[in-house]
């Protein structure tokens, strides 16, 4: 652990607070994995925001690969009402069998992942025949003068969000990764920068 990293994953957990007193993303996080079934694997769980609000799964492995991000999550997945195991692992080389899981969540991760395609490749490869994935991410705008300011400031943002890409067709990566969209609610978050305001909420299934 390192004093940057306490420090960016605090100021993480107070940011996300403060979106989610001043828009729905608290709803649509609680929507996101309500309805998680199963043995559900989380891929990039961050500070752990989602794990109280899993009702219907029968384990949860949370998959953080930050150390200040992943001790906050094992404090929260102590506070679940399911059972919750909080590991360390690379989203692009998940550290499971095929087929161990049958439910993947993705939440506010693809944005930072350097190989998005890598990443759904690797959630398809460990949930079984059936299996879904669930994510609510922040999205390219369909806006034309929107999206060419996400381009335009896609690298300060990458510097300020660790990683974070504003400007990334998510929707279309995970349809171009054996995967396809059943369910989708795009939403406007108003209570963070313009950049990353257009989200998507959504169900995909194997194909």
């Amino acid at each position: 652990m390192s004093l940057f990293g306490r420090l960016y994953a605090g100021g993480y957990d107070r940011m996300m607070a403060r979106a989610e007193k001043k828009s729905d993303s608290a709803a649509h996080r609680r929507s996101l994995v309500a309805g998680a079934k199963g043995e559900v694997i989380e891929i990039g769980a961050g500070t752990g925001r989602n794990l109280r609000e899993y009702e219907t799964a029968t384990r949860v492995v949370a998959v953080e690969p930050e150390p200040d991000m992943r001790a906050r999550a094992a404090r929260r997945a102590t506070r679940a009402t399911v059972p919750v195991e909080v590991v360390d692992g690379d989203a692009m080389a998940l550290p499971f069998p095929d087929a161990s899981f049958d439910t993947a969540v993705m939440s506010l991760v693809l944005c930072t992942i350097p190989d998005p395609g890598r990443a759904l490749a690797e959630a398809r490869r460990v949930l079984r025949p059936g299996g879904t994935l669930r994510f609510y991410e922040h999205v390219r705008a369909e806006d034309p003068a929107l999206a060419a300011r996400q381009d335009r400031w896609c690298r300060p943002w990458r510097w300020f969000g660790r990683g974070c890409h504003p400007n990334r067709d998510t929707v279309a990566l995970i349809e171009g990764s054996g995967f396809r969209v059943r369910e989708r609610a795009d939403h406007v978050v108003s209570a963070v920068p313009s950049i990353v305001r257009p989200h998507v909420l959504g169900v995909a299934e194997a194909t």
